[in-house]
């Protein structure tokens, strides 16, 4: 099986399975509870929460854990939205993952208004759009991503995080698809609130963390317990927590090296320029220079996405598509109609995104079957 998906989850590194396998089975205990077998649960979270800090280059005391960048997003906004009550706007980009996206339309329903700073052709946000949208004095959250996970281009958070410092708006950064691809110093970063999720970096499914920053304006998202210091109540996924921070520990290490991210990189382009050159009518969607280095977004005209990751499944090749089934009908995702790809393009565009675990023969057997698919396709289910 090729599996060239890892923007939609990773390979759990064996490492991680090692560090959670005790945290499933005799070391069980409740981390609230007081007794030894809650109190050396208690003390693994605590050691997680200060590996995944490492990580992302923040206070330990800073990190709630979640049960995903889903979660992380929603608490994030919403935490926010609750704290700041007497301002009624939120600005967004116009290519947000629907983490963030479906949870704007859902604050617009209470009385929030959403404005969505447009992008440019390459996926690139409009700068000039966006600070004058901070300038209104009734914005109470920006919420931007860092790396998009379709395209995988990425925004200057920087340059975006100064403007919403000049104008006292808070900043939360989706940065689920930044993390453990780049070294991360939230401490350094002109952000508020910053979502990351465990499975993105070869670590477990199901747990996630936010970053507050100290002093930031927030309400808890989810009410209950004493948990996570009275931020996020329920039982913390002990287990999850474990392998969270032993996965921050592993690409922490693995980002030192700057050969591992080079070798990802070079698999992405061959990848990439094999296809243009040898499938006519392709294009690729995004900013080409500012982008993750494993991801390549490649539109093949006058097809549906679907078509192509059917047959692909059938060679064993694992990929995915940026459009989704709606009513019957296909339509090309809201990231790439914000980058006015044309449908011709955009109905056939499927992201490839690769991690370490990928090899030349991967990319070797991709090239060797993509070309007869697309030429298969384009004779018997062609799409003007």
């Amino acid at each position: 099986m090729i599996y060239l998906d890892n923007n939609a989850t990773t390979r759990i590194h064996p490492d991680v399975v090692a560090a959670m396998l005790p945290f499933l089975s005799e070391d069980y205990g409740n981390p609230s509870s007081v007794h030894p077998m809650g109190q050396q649960a208690r003390q693994a979270v605590e050691e997680a929460r200060r590996q995944t800090a490492s990580l992302l280059g923040c206070r330990s005391t800073e990190i709630i854990f979640t049960s995903g960048g889903t979660e992380a997003d929603n608490a994030a906004i919403l935490g926010v939205l609750q704290a700041r009550p007497d301002k009624k706007t939120i600005v967004t980009s116009a290519v947000e993952h629907s983490a963030v996206r479906e949870t704007l339309q859902y604050a617009a329903k209470f009385g929030w208004r959403v404005v969505e700073i447009p992008v440019d052709s390459a996926g690139q946000l409009d700068m000039p759009a966006l600070e004058k949208a901070l300038q209104n004095p009734d914005v109470a959250l920006a919420s931007i991503i860092w790396g998009n996970n379709e395209t995988g281009v990425l925004f200057d958070i920087h340059a975006t995080g100064t403007l919403a410092r000049k104008f006292g708006v808070p900043l939360h950064v989706d940065a689920v698809q930044v993390a453990g691809k780049f070294p991360i110093r939230f401490s350094d970063l002109p952000v508020d609130l910053l979502a990351v999720s465990a499975h993105k970096f070869h670590g477990p499914k199901g747990v996630g963390a936010l970053i507050v920053r100290r002093g930031t304006r927030w309400q808890p998202f989810i009410h209950g317990g004493p948990q996570e210091t009275d931020r996020r109540g329920g039982t913390e996924n002990v287990a999850g927590i474990v392998g969270m921070g032993a996965a921050a520990i592993y690409v922490g290490t693995w980002l030192c090296d700057l050969r591992n991210a080079q070798k990802i990189t070079q698999l992405r382009d061959r990848l990439q320029q094999g296809i243009l050159a040898a499938i006519p009518e392709t294009c690729v969607n995004g900013d080409q220079h500012h982008r993750l280095y494993n991801t390549a977004n490649i539109g093949f005209a006058a097809l549906e996405a679907e078509a192509i990751l059917l047959l692909l499944s059938q060679q064993e090749i694992c990929a995915s598509a940026g459009a989704a089934c709606s009513s019957g009908s296909l339509e090309p995702s809201h990231v790439l109609k914000a980058m006015h790809v044309p449908d011709r393009y955009a109905h056939g565009s499927i992201r490839f995104s690769f991690s370490e675990f990928n090899t030349d023969d991967d990319v070797d057997q991709t090239l060797a079957a993509l070309p007869g698919i697309i030429e298969k396709l384009r004779k018997v289910l062609p799409v003007a």
